[in-house]
């Protein structure tokens, strides 16, 4: 089977014409300028294996277990401030409540725009780079 190659107006065209998905697999390429274009025409780009996006550069350099960086004495005395507030009267939420309760701030925020499939992977995907299952 011949594969179908997509570029940055190919993708034009298709969000033209009111065409907000693409199922992308090995027979669907994308060009990179193709893929940061339907990125930024909020096009989902569904994928039936759960890997990297078409042209998403390999990232060895990220590690899973990072250390904490070392802080100076005198950096230690400034106390930074949370970038959001804190309670100390809920426990920490499990995966699956964290998970449910981003996946409905995102349908919340974007309705029916947004891939129930894709976001899953997406949030499976953030909270196991941060240690979450």
């Amino acid at each position: 089977m011949a594969k179908t190659f997509y570029t940055e107006h190919d993708i034009e065209d298709l969000f033209k014409r009111g065409v907000m998905s693409l199922e992308v697999n090995d027979n669907v390429v994308l060009t990179d300028l193709a893929y940061e274009r339907a990125r930024r025409l909020g096009m989902a780009l569904i994928q039936e294996k759960a890997e990297n996006p078409p042209a998403a550069p390999v990232r060895p350099y990220i590690v899973k277990s990072q250390s904490l960086p070392q802080v100076s004495p005198t950096a230690a005395a400034t106390p930074a401030l949370p970038a959001y507030p804190v309670s100390t009267q809920s426990p920490k939420p499990d995966g699956e409540d964290l998970r449910r309760r981003i996946r409905d701030a995102v349908v919340a925020r974007l309705g029916t725009q947004v891939d129930p499939k894709l976001l899953d992977v997406i949030i499976t995907r953030v909270l196991a780079s941060t240690g979450i299952k």
